[in-house]
């Protein structure tokens, strides 16, 4: 089991991939678009391996519904 995540960073996090299109699956990436928003480190951090971690779920769910 994995860490819980808070609403604040999911909600951010859904927000940026909205808004953005920018992101992809890698976390250093994604950490260096997150890091000019917030102040945070920790913050930081959390947002981007939350985007890493949704990006990752829907091209793996893409890839299925393509082989199926």
């Amino acid at each position: 089991m994995g860490r819980i995540k808070s609403l604040l960073i999911k909600r951010t996090a859904e927000n940026l991939i909205k808004e953005e299109n920018k992101f992809n699956e890698e976390f250093e990436n994604n950490k260096k678009l997150v890091g000019d928003i917030t102040p945070s480190k920790s913050t930081r951090n959390k947002i981007a391996g939350h985007i890493t971690r949704t990006i990752r779920a829907e091209n793996i769910k893409k890839k299925k519904l393509q082989e199926a």
